[in-house]
């Protein structure tokens, strides 16, 4: 199984984003700078295909500076992209599909019609179903690693997408940007929504292993507890 990392950036008051979605971006510089370090680390970056369409992210390397550090460490110039959509709904005008430089692989389900997922492969997207109605995230993490040689897999949200890989017991590490703002608004989004845990016992548990303040912003490392670690 790749090692699975989380990056997010979030208000005071845990939102990743507005009520209405209109402001989803909104550390700083160095958060930014952040996102890229990390990315540099990754074979793949996944995101949902909601989150790629509001923030028009082409999932790239951050530029020859993060290119230059990726190959370095052994890694492709690019990461891979994976987008991950239900029912293989992803708008074909979104930029991701503009840049063509590294493979974009869709996970979704049998939900999805045939026409979404041969428009999909007419844009040089891979897809792999991964599941009947909902993604089976174990087997397509492991599909991952087998097919495109995946060791560390990179999630930059949404909430849903985090959610269902914490309920999945997949997630290894947690780096949360704590920014000093607050958006309020019960429908505003958070680091993981979606279907969530009904009982303290299921909930994931995490060690603090890293704090550091820059500028007004927290940036922290959580990663799961060793005695919740199991193997995959």
């Amino acid at each position: 199984m790749p090692f699975v990392l989380i990056n997010m950036a979030m208000t005071a008051d845990g939102k990743i984003a507005t009520a209405n979605r209109a402001v989803h971006s909104f550390g700083s510089p160095r958060d930014l700078e952040h996102l890229y370090e990390i990315r540099a680390t990754a074979d793949a970056v996944m995101c949902g295909a909601r989150t790629v369409a509001i923030s028009q992210t082409i999932l790239g390397n951050g530029g020859e500076k993060f290119r230059r550090r990726r190959v370095r460490h052994g890694l492709a110039a690019f990461p891979l992209r994976v987008v991950v959509s239900g029912r293989g709904a992803i708008d074909p005008a979104t930029k991701l599909f503009q840049k063509r430089f590294p493979p974009i692989v869709v996970l979704t389900t049998r939900r999805a019609p045939p026409k979404n997922l041969a428009a999909l492969r007419a844009l040089g997207a891979g897809v792999k179903i991964c599941g009947a109605r909902e993604i089976n995230f174990p087997a397509a993490l492991r599909w991952l690693r087998k097919k495109w040689n995946v060791k560390r897999l990179l999630c930059e949200g949404g909430g849903e997408l985090n959610d269902a890989l914490f309920r999945a017991g997949l997630v290894d590490e947690l780096h949360l940007t704590v920014c000093p703002k607050v958006f309020g608004g019960r429908r505003a989004p958070t680091i993981a929504d979606g279907v969530g845990v009904g009982k303290l016992a299921a909930a994931a548990r995490l060690e603090l292993e890293y704090a550091r303040r820059i500028g007004d912003e927290l940036f922290l490392v959580l990663r799961r507890q060793r005695k919740q670690q199991v193997k995959r």
